[in-house]
């Protein structure tokens, strides 16, 4: 999914709303026979305007907004999340095809839990596939390196990605994956995981400000217990994480297999 241009380059205050309205009115409902997205009325925000001065237009933007979201979410969204059967079928179906060559990493379960990281190993079948013999970083092991013009070294970033194009080293592209099939409860390792994206996108924005250098950051998440029947609020995060910069796309379930390749095949 990429971001509604309506949304980008939103102020500060805009975001701090948003972020505000969402915890004090819910992001979804919680009645039992109606589990969705939550829709969002005006006369909602006379709690907000009672706690802090805000204007009538920023709250008419912010509405329309977290409708958006909201909608978004639950229509176009939620059906792209798969559960591990289907994860594996598609990543089956995948190999079958291109007989990839690429790392293919397993989890760190034991006995019968072990099994394929199936998104990631999807991620890098596809960049493998449609980059059709140039090089790309399969299984990151070390901090992602941005120098200036001069090849001094600028910024480090944080934490190890999942992959980048072509290498770590001042990287065209990079992406992380989230991938949690199998999961009975919903614990902080999701949030921790949603937290750590927020931070990697704030190195890049600042990279990007020092060197004038655009480094593409894409995020893939899926499964559908944990991130729709669990974990509603941390999809409204992501999509607000998009709009405000701090990723370029966020990439849903089975939409890894059609947007993706058009991604990857853009790359020099």
């Amino acid at each position: 999914m990429i971001p509604n241009p309506d949304f980008v380059n939103r102020p500060n205050n805009f975001w701090a709303i948003v972020k505000y309205a969402s915890e004090l009115l819910g992001y979804s409902n919680r009645l039992p026979k109606n589990k969705g997205m939550k829709t969002y009325k005006r006369e909602e925000f006379k709690i907000l305007e009672e706690k802090v001065n805000i204007s009538n237009d920023l709250v008419s933007d912010v509405l329309i907004y977290l409708n958006y979201r909201n909608y978004i979410i639950e229509k176009n969204i939620a059906p792209l999340l798969m559960n591990r059967d289907q994860a594996k079928q598609l990543f089956e179906h995948l190999r079958s095809i291109h007989n990839p060559k690429c790392m293919l990493r397993l989890n760190k379960q034991r006995a019968d839990k072990r099994h394929f990281n199936y998104l990631s190993c999807i991620v890098n079948i596809l960049v493998e596939a449609y980059l059709k013999g140039k090089t790309f970083c399969d299984n990151p092991r070390g901090l992602s390196l941005i120098t200036d013009k001069d090849n001094k070294p600028a910024i480090t970033l944080s934490r190890w990605m999942d992959g980048a194009y072509p290498t770590i080293h001042n990287p065209i592209a990079i992406w992380e994956i989230k991938e949690y099939y199998g999961t009975t409860t919903f614990g902080s390792r999701v949030a921790d995981g949603v937290y750590e994206t927020q931070l990697d996108g704030y190195e890049l924005l600042e990279a990007e400000k020092i060197l004038g250098k655009k480094i593409e950051h894409y995020l893939f998440v899926d499964d559908n217990f944990t991130w729709w029947i669990k974990g509603k609020s941390y999809l409204c995060r992501l999509i607000d994480m998009m709009h405000i910069g701090l990723v370029d796309e966020v990439i849903f379930g089975r939409e890894v297999a059609t947007r993706w390749p058009e991604i990857v095949k853009k790359w020099p």
